[in-house]
């Protein structure tokens, strides 16, 4: 699955190290979700027949909020394009495509946590930087 060859392109890894067993845990969620419409976004740009470009948006549901009425938020995550083809738009436009979609299915925002390097672009369509950290607990 040429999303999966481009997700491992995130981590430094590559889909040919089978004991990666993340790697076949993201082989069954892509194959659950990726004809889900109300759950993800996958938008791609294609070159000449291959995937160069992509992005994923997922529907978050939370509890409804003054920050987030229908308790309905999109995660924006992993724009990436191959670095040959970078310089195009085509991040700016998967954006887009992702952004379009959460107006689609009534979400209240969009939430991503921007690289350095794609600070610049997120801030030029708009996204604001908010004053919450981030934290995590692995299990």
């Amino acid at each position: 699955m040429e999303l999966l060859r481009l997700w491992a392109l995130l981590f430094d890894q590559d889909k040919a190290a089978p004991e990666e067993r993340w790697i076949n845990h993201a082989a069954e969620w892509f194959t659950r979700m990726v004809d889900d419409d109300s759950s993800a976004r996958f938008p791609v740009i294609e070159v000449d027949g291959a995937i160069v470009a992509t992005a994923i948006g997922t529907l978050e549901l939370g509890v409804p909020n003054p920050h987030c009425l229908r308790g309905r938020t999109v995660r924006l995550m992993n724009v990436i394009t191959l670095a040959e083809h970078r310089g195009h738009g085509y991040g700016t436009r998967l954006v887009f495509d992702v952004l379009n979609w959460a107006r689609s299915i009534h979400a209240d925002r969009v939430d991503l946590s921007a690289t350095p390097q794609g600070q610049r672009l997120y801030e030029r369509l708009g996204f604001t930087m908010t004053s919450a950290p981030r934290m995590k607990f692995m299990l």
